[in-house]
């Protein structure tokens, strides 16, 4: 029997998956989470094989909690589940060790097979998802780019970034101008999606 936690924060997706994994006489469902910070409590208290874990989780998301859950109970193999798919997010749960990556349209026997692929230690990645998060490549912004850009994805304006980081307002927005140009975005919120799609921020 392999036993799985489950953590999705909409109850009707997160209800349907339970009901679709209760019909395997091979895979039992021993916790449901709805906040990436509890994964790991329910993870030492249930020892699940597969922790089925959405990427997109109130508190923390599934990569980060995947990780920490790799750290604590090294033997829970990780599937994370994405409606997206955005190539940053395969890189990121590549580079993080993850063994399994379904986007959630798929068919429900491709749940079931990833769950009983990944408890055997396999690699289950979509091979499109793989392909495109390889086309993006290495991030091309410096480091101090990708903090502006992550704090103007927050929405805060140049004043409030360059206070929190220390800087002026002026080399703030050279710094979004740089990291417009770099990224072939049109403008800064351009600019914000083509990087956090790849994965840069």
């Amino acid at each position: 029997m392999i036993r799985v936690l489950l953590a999705e924060d909409m109850h009707m997706i997160r209800s349907a998956l339970v009901a679709l994994l209760r019909l395997e006489s091979d895979i039992e469902v021993v916790a449901e989470v709805v906040r990436g910070d509890e994964i790991v409590p329910a993870a030492l208290r249930t020892r699940p094989d597969v922790a089925v874990l959405d990427i997109d989780l109130p508190a923390l998301d599934g990569i980060t909690a995947a990780s920490e859950l790799r750290e604590r109970l090294p033997g829970c193999r990780v599937l994370i589940l994405t409606a997206l798919g955005r190539p940053g997010e395969v890189r990121r749960a590549l580079a993080g060790g993850i063994e399994a990556f379904l986007v959630k349209d798929a068919p429900g026997d491709r749940l079931a097979d990833a769950i009983r692929r990944t408890a055997q230690g396999l690699r289950v990645l979509d091979p499109e998802l793989v392909t495109a998060a390889m086309e993006y490549g290495a991030s091309p912004l410096t480091a101090r780019e990708r903090e502006v850009l992550a704090e103007a994805a927050r929405g805060a304006p140049a004043e409030e970034i360059a206070a929190r980081l220390h800087l002026s307002a002026g080399t703030v927005r050279n710094y979004l101008t740089g990291a417009v140009g770099k990224t072939g975005a049109r403008n800064k919120v351009d600019a914000i999606r083509i990087a956090q799609d790849a994965g840069w921020i």
